[in-house]
């Protein structure tokens, strides 16, 4: 397959590797991302992807609770300048109202009754009246016997850049303090999952790979390398616990105290977190590159 530019640009971008280990990743994985991902990893030159930080589209969350249930409601639009729009705020917070009520899938809630007309039709109407397309693009159930909501980058109560939900058993006073707390921290680190068992063993089983691979030939190119006894039973299974540990919520340290894990902080608060879901805006979509120079120079020339 051949290397284009753009492929090693891309690859360079995701992984911070350079130029020319980036060619390389690609022509040794015969132009496969992920796979040119992972030989960059194992030899050290690139950081773990963070597909979801190539954030693209605008818009704002919405997020709601009511008793042990809570949701929160993406809405996307082309620029930055609709969410400061009162008329799309007002949509938002109807549209997350609808789901509070019932509506649990992004399906069910574009059926869903808003003012006599159904949620879709209402986007519609909206997209012509605010002169921009918009996309009613997720919607985050979360129940349990107490549920905390937080917004970042709040553009108005309850609307901003990034919701956070989080499920908690225990005392409701305390779970509501210091599940405010667990909220900021979960919109703050963006855990992948709660925990090791919640997590996908497809990608828990990648990361093994990869771990291994890099394991086995750091010590190959040692001068004093390691038995593969240590190999295997200490060095791996001690990256990949690092590993569950940075990617788990009931892992992470705590930024409140990090002296602490939040798992151990909810203990000792005498709270146990059960769920949470965290949804930013414009989340694993890619952004269009444009070159402002080349549009100008093609508006002008009337093309």
């Amino acid at each position: 397959m051949a290397i284009t530019a753009a492929m090693v640009k891309e690859l360079r971008e995701t992984t911070g590797a350079g130029m020319m280990d980036a060619k390389k990743a690609l022509t040794e994985n015969d132009g496969n991302m992920e796979a040119a991902i992972d030989w960059l990893r194992t030899k050290g030159l690139a950081k773990a992807a963070k597909k979801a930080d190539r954030v693209a589209a605008e818009g704002l969350v919405g997020v709601q609770v009511s008793g042990g249930r809570g949701v929160a409601v993406e809405i996307n639009s082309e620029t930055d300048f609709v969410a400061k729009n009162a008329d799309f705020q007002q949509l938002v917070r109807d549209i997350t109202g609808v789901a509070l009520n019932g509506a649990s899938d992004i399906e069910a809630l574009k059926a869903a009754d808003l003012g006599g007309k159904p949620v879709g039709d209402v986007v519609t109407g909206a997209i012509a009246r605010i002169g921009e397309n918009l996309t009613l693009r997720r919607v985050q159930v979360l129940e349990g016997e107490t549920v905390v909501s937080y917004v970042h980058n709040a553009a108005a109560d309850g609307l901003g850049k990034i919701g956070v939900l989080v499920a908690l058993s225990g005392p409701a006073d305390t779970a509501q303090t210091v599940g405010k707390q667990f909220a900021m921290h979960i919109a703050a680190t963006n855990p992948v999952s709660l925990s090791e068992a919640t997590m996908d063993q497809a990608a828990l089983e990648r990361e093994l790979q990869v771990q291994t691979a890099k394991a086995l030939e750091e010590n190959a190119s040692s001068t004093k390398p390691k038995p593969e006894a240590v190999i295997q039973n200490n060095i791996i299974p001690g990256r990949m616990k690092k590993f569950v540990a940075e990617n788990t919520l009931l892992g992470q340290a705590f930024v409140m105290n990090p002296d602490l894990t939040v798992e151990q902080a909810a203990k000792e608060a005498g709270v146990e977190i059960t769920g949470y879901a965290r949804v930013m805006v414009g989340e694993g979509i890619e952004k269009k590159e444009e070159d402002f120079a080349a549009e100008v120079a093609k508006t002008l020339s009337g093309a």
